[in-house]
C-alpha cells in the first residue's frame, strides 16, 4: 500500500517551478483543433452527491486510462517536464484571489479526471489544450484530447500580489495542503479501505472535480469532487482558507457499493524514516528524516495522546477506541533545522494535519498504520478513523470535518508537552532500554524552585525501573527517565504521564515497544 513519495512532493510543490528556462528543438509542433465551447449544465449543493448516489447502484467502472503513444511509458523526468503555462491559469487575470493549473496525465496518472468550473450555478467543462503545457520535449506534445491527471491551487499565501501554489490533489483521492511558510510533506485521502491488509488495499479515486468560481475579494475556495472505487462512490465538498493555517472543510456523503468493516474516514498518510526514539537500524547522519513525528488524539472524554512514531521491523496496527473523538491528526513539533540538518528536504517546515471531527461521530476507532520501510521514498504511515460498525451496502453515511494544516494543533492546550522521546541501551544490560522524555509548556512557566513532579508509569510487559524526573532547564521544561527491562516479552505497550501531588499535568506519552 506504500506508495512512492519524494519524487511525488517534488510534483507538488515543484513542478510550476522546473522546465521553466527550457529551450524548444528548432522544430514547429503540430497545431492543436482549437477547443470548443463547453456546454453549462445546472449544478447545485445535491449534485455532486446525486451523482454518487445513482453511481453506487452501478457496477464500478474506472475513467479512461489508455494515453497516446508519446504519453503512454513517460518517465519521472519526462512527466515533471511538463509543466502548466501560469499565464493561462484558470482564473487569471481576473483580480480574483485565487487561480487554479492542472497537471497533465501520465507516469503514474494515468486515468483521467473531468475538470468543471461552476459560475452562477452552471457547470462547465474546464476545455483540455496541449498549448495549456509547456514540454521540455516537443516530442511530447500530441493534439489528442488527453484531458487532465489533477488540480493544484494558487493563492498569494506568502506575499501580497504574488500567486504560488499552495494545495494540489492528484492521485487517487489523495490531496496535500501547506500553510504559510511551508513545504509540502503528508497527504490526506478521501477515503481508504483495507489499509494495511495482506490481500491488498483499495484506492479510492477523485474521478471529477467541480471548482467554484470565487467571487472577488473571496478569501476561500469551494471545491466539489467526486469519489469512486470498487466499493464504494463519495460526494465531497470542500470549503479551503489558505493562510498562517490553511483549513479545509470536508463535507462528505459516502455510499457504499458493499459492506465494509475496514472504511477509513478522513485518513492521513506520511512518511516516518527515524529519529531519537529510532535511530538504531538506520546509518544515517541526519538528527531525523520524517513528515510526521507522533499520532497525537484528543479523545471525546478530554484525554489528551502523544503516541511517536516508529519505523518498525515488521508491519504494526495500533487502535484506539474512542467514542465521539475531538480530534487527531500526524503532528511534527520539531520546528529547528538542528532537528533534521537537511538543506534540500526542510523537514522542519513540512505541516502537522489535524481532523476535527464536525458533530459526534460515535463509537470506532482511531487506527494507526505502521509499515516498514528502508529509505524516506515510501509513505508507511496512515491514520483514520474507522467506525464501530461496518459500512452497508445502500446505505448514505454523512461526515463532516475540518483539516487543519498548520504548525501545530489549532486549538492551544494548558497541559505540558512531550518535547522529545529517546531510546537507548542501558550499560550492562543485554535487553533493558533506556527512555528519556522531555516536557515542556504552560505547567512549568513560572515554576517555583520548589516545585516537584513525579511520574505515573505503566507497561503491559516487562518492568519499568530506576524512575528519574528533574527540571530540564535549557528547554524550561522537565525531563523523565526509566528504564525498561522487557524480560522475555517481544512487545509492550507503555505509558507515561508526568503529575504534581494533585495529579497529571501532561499528555499521555504512548509508546509500542518491539524487540
Amino acid at each position: 500500500m506504500t506508495m512512492l513519495r519524494r519524487d511525488l512532493v517534488k510534483l507538488g510543490a515543484g513542478l510550476s517551478l522546473l522546465g521553466t528556462g527550457w529551450t524548444a528543438r528548432a522544430q514547429t509542433p503540430p497545431t492543436a483543433p482549437q477547443p470548443q465551447q463547453p456546454k453549462a449544465t445546472a449544478f447545485s449543493e445535491d449534485t455532486v452527491r446525486d451523482m454518487a448516489r445513482n453511481l453506487a447502484r452501478s457496477a464500478y467502472s474506472p475513467p479512461p486510462q489508455s494515453l497516446p503513444a508519446p504519453l503512454s511509458s513517460l518517465s519521472f523526468d519526462q512527466y515533471r517536464g511538463i509543466t502548466y503555462n501560469t499565464d493561462k491559469a484558470l482564473w487569471r487575470g481576473q483580480n480574483l484571489a485565487f487561480e487554479v493549473e492542472f497537471f497533465p496525465r501520465g507516469f503514474l496518472y494515468r486515468p483521467r479526471i473531468e475538470m468543471h468550473e461552476v459560475v452562477d450555478g452552471q457547470a462547465s467543462a474546464v476545455p483540455y489544450d496541449p498549448d495549456l503545457f509547456n514540454y521540455a520535449d516537443p516530442l511530447l506534445r500530441t493534439t489528442d484530447n488527453v484531458g487532465f491527471g489533477g488540480l493544484r491551487l494558487r493563492y498569494a499565501i506568502n506575499t501580497p500580489g504574488v500567486m504560488e501554489e499552495f494545495a494540489v490533489f492528484l492521485g487517487a483521492s489523495y490531496f496535500r495542503a501547506i500553510a504559510k511558510g511551508q513545504t509540502y510533506g503528508l497527504s490526506a485521502r478521501g477515503f481508504s479501505n483495507g489499509t494495511g491488509d495482506p490481500r491488498g488495499e483499495e484506492f479510492a479515486l477523485f474521478r471529477a472535480f467541480w471548482l467554484e468560481k470565487p467571487a472577488p475579494g473571496a478569501d476561500s475556495l469551494v471545491v466539489h469532487a467526486l469519489l469512486d472505487s470498487p466499493s464504494v462512490t463519495g460526494a465531497f465538498r470542500f470549503t479551503i482558507r489558505p493562510g498562517d493555517a490553511t483549513v479545509f472543510d470536508v463535507q462528505s456523503s459516502l455510499f457504499p457499493r458493499q459492506d465494509m468493516a475496514e472504511a477509513g474516514l478522513a485518513p492521513l498518510t506520511g512518511m516516518f524514516y527515524f529519529d531519537t526514539n529510532d535511530h538504531t537500524r538506520v546509518n544515517d547522519w541526519r538528527p531525523a528524516a520524517h513528515d510526521s513525528e507522533a499520532l497525537q488524539i484528543w479523545t471525546g472524554t478530554a484525554q489528551q495522546l502523544y503516541r511517536p512514531l516508529a519505523n518498525p521491523t515488521d508491519l504494526q496496527f495500533s487502535a484506539f477506541a474512542d467514542d465521539g473523538p475531538q480530534g487527531f491528526g500526524l503532528m511534527q513539533r520539531k520546528r529547528a533545522f538542528a532537528d533534521y540538518q537537511d538543506l534540500a528536504l526542510n523537514y522542519e517546515k513540512r505541516p502537522s494535519a489535524w481532523i476535527e471531527p464536525i458533530g459526534h461521530w460515535g463509537k470506532g476507532a482511531i487506527d494507526l498504520v505502521e509499515i516498514p520501510t528502508p529509505n524516506e521514498v515510501n509513505d508507511n504511515i496512515v491514520t483514520f478513523w474507522r467506525s464501530e460498525r461496518p459500512l452497508k451496502a445502500g446505505q448514505q453515511y454523512d461526515y463532516t470535518y475540518r483539516i487543519t494544516w498548520g504548525w501545530d494543533t489549532p486549538a492551544p492546550t494548558h497541559l505540558a508537552r512531550i518535547g522529545a522521546t529517546r531510546i537507548g541501551s542501558v550499560p550492562g544490560s543485554e535487553n533493558a532500554q533506556l527512555f528519556v522524555i522531555d516536557f515542556t509548556g504552560e505547567p512549568f512557566v513560572n515554576c517555583p524552585p520548589d516545585t516537584h513532579f513525579h511520574l505515573l508509569p505503566q507497561s503491559t510487559q516487562g518492568t519499568i525501573r530506576n524512575v528519574v524526573v528533574e527540571a530540564n532547564p535549557p528547554i524550561h521544561g522537565w525531563r523523565a527517565m526509566f528504564e525498561f527491562d522487557p524480560a522475555d516479552a517481544k512487545a509492550a505497550e507503555l505509558q507515561v504521564q508526568l503529575a504534581n501531588d494533585q495529579g497529571p499535568i501532561s499528555e499521555k506519552w504512548m509508546y509500542r515497544w518491539t524487540l
